[in-house]
């Protein structure tokens, strides 16, 4: 039986850890990366962009002021809408990347969360100098709004995760 976090919610699938690896079967998996330019004060802005939870927060999504910089076991509340009229979707950070060149992180659903799965964020530095931010989910529904929404899901979720990309290049120039 999972072991509840901080939040006191479990995890939404079993496959905990899987970002790293492999997609499971049985999930929608895609990866969207962008080369957002070249050097190292490039590549730290992007990494404290990412771990500071500003992507997110360009993106349209409120985490909550004081919510800790990402750390295997951190709950994070993810809220989105319009106005007064909001949704809240808890993740878990099930692994930090932290390697020469390359720092990240990965969080898994929590229950409550629209959808199942793990997403994968990425800042990497290579022996050119050039930065890259790479995003990979697998995912599927997990609520019946999500599950009725389809392909419109899909693309929503494929908007978000573009907007994410913008928030990490955002005041890179």
């Amino acid at each position: 039986m999972p072991v509840p976090g901080e939040s006191g919610r479990e995890f939404t699938y079993p496959d905990v850890g899987a970002g790293r690896g492999s997609p499971p079967a049985g999930y929608r998996y895609f990866t969207i990366e962008r080369e957002i330019g070249c050097g190292d004060r490039i590549f730290d802005a992007a990494v404290a962009r990412l771990f500071g939870w500003h992507m997110h927060r360009a993106a349209g999504i409120r985490v909550a002021p004081g919510t800790p910089t990402p750390a295997p076991g951190v709950d994070v509340c993810l809220e989105w809408g319009v106005g007064p009229i909001r949704s809240a979707a808890w993740c878990r950070v099930v692994d930090v990347i932290d390697e020469p060149g390359r720092r990240g992180f990965s969080y898994g659903t929590l229950t409550g969360h629209p959808e199942s799965g793990e997403e994968t964020f990425v800042v990497e530095r290579d022996t050119d100098g050039r930065v890259t931010a790479r995003i990979t989910a697998f995912s599927r529904p997990a609520r019946w709004y999500t599950r009725i929404a389809g392909p419109l899901g899909r693309l929503v979720q494929h908007r978000i995760t573009r907007r994410y990309l913008d928030g990490i290049v955002a005041g890179q120039t």
